[in-house]
């Protein structure tokens, strides 16, 4: 039997240099990058998400960037079935299919598969939305820990979505989410985990407090970019609301917070900082217990020199990966 084509997961928090990476080892290697990020498959949301500029993406195209419109939410099983989609079509064009991004339930969806779940009840729905306008989300959320606490642990008490669909899952099939994803683990199915070579690798910085330091130069950087700006559009579209997955998005909801009136701008700064750094220790805490990983130390320069350093350090870690993989294909 023919050795399965291998597919390459390049996971890592916000501001740990996933894109760059990927993008050098696009520049050495036979292959394609598909974007991971839930932020830039929308148009429109480009300084805020890091999104690669045209000049790069000139260079080196990154599928599933700039799909949706910001006012149509995109989920976690679009996603699969465009990855799997794009993955097919890179293999089949002789290249090894590179995923990178930041956005974990995708990762895990792609890899462990979506359970064939009920279909959204919108009524369901309305009533849910009504009791968190009355409570807030976090009381829907703790209701949704009485019944299934798994879920809800996975879950940040204001993840109104999220809450919302696994709550919805429950009420209308009387089986929860986490049972309902158990069930099609039995059955095998749904998961490219045995339809592929999967080699998995996470970007983790030893420097907790470099990291913080770059996630503020990064945001200070989005603003002087034209972030506010950029958000204007947006608030000013009349179409897009703060309950949209795109708004949602960090940096994007306190913005839009501070163009609402809700927060100055001294508060909207310091918002987002705190919400990327919680977003950083969540996606390093999905890391963590993500199985078969293999540990790279992310790319940690405290001065240029050092930087460019690092990075050839990580790269060649990489690429020695990368061989290792692809050397019987």
């Amino acid at each position: 039997m023919p050795p399965l084509p291998t597919v390459f997961f390049l996971l890592g928090p916000t501001a740990s240099g996933k894109t760059n990476l990927a993008c050098q080892l696009c520049r050495r290697r036979p292959c394609e990058i598909i974007n991971v990020d839930s932020a830039q498959v929308y148009r429109g949301l480009d300084i805020g998400s890091a999104k690669p500029d045209a000049t790069l993406l000139a260079e080196i195209p990154h599928r599933l960037i700039d799909i949706r419109d910001p006012k149509e939410p995109y989920s976690a099983a679009d996603f699969c079935v465009d990855a799997r989609r794009e993955i097919s079509a890179i293999i089949d064009a002789g290249k090894t299919p590179v995923l990178a991004g930041g956005t974990m339930l995708y990762y895990r969806a792609l890899r462990e598969g979506l359970a064939d779940m009920p279909v959204a009840d919108p009524g369901i729905r309305a009533d849910l939305e009504e009791e968190a306008t009355r409570l807030g989300w976090p009381h829907v959320h703790a209701r949704l820990a009485a019944v299934d606490p798994e879920s809800a642990a996975a879950i940040h008490p204001n993840h109104s979505q999220r809450i919302s669909r696994a709550l919805e899952v429950f009420l209308t099939s009387g089986v929860t989410m986490t049972a309902w994803r158990a069930r099609q683990k039995e059955l095998g199915g749904g998961g490219i985990d045995s339809l592929y070579q999967l080699r998995q690798v996470g970007l983790f910085p030893n420097d907790r407090e470099l990291l913080h330091h770059r996630i503020e130069q990064r945001f200070d950087q989005m603003l002087e970019l034209g972030l506010v700006d950029e958000v204007r559009g947006l608030y000013q579209r009349g179409d897009l609301d703060a309950d949209l997955p795109a708004i949602r998005a960090v940096g994007y909801r306190q913005v839009w917070q501070f163009l609402r009136g809700e927060i100055d701008e001294r508060e909207m700064r310091d918002r987002a900082l705190a919400a990327t750094r919680q977003l950083a220790r969540r996606q390093l805490t999905w890391m963590r217990g993500w199985a078969d990983l293999i540990e790279v130390e992310a790319p940690q320069g405290r001065s240029c020199a050092e930087q460019e350093r690092q990075d050839e350090v990580a790269m060649a870690r990489l690429l020695k990966i990368f061989d290792i993989a692809t050397i019987s294909q």
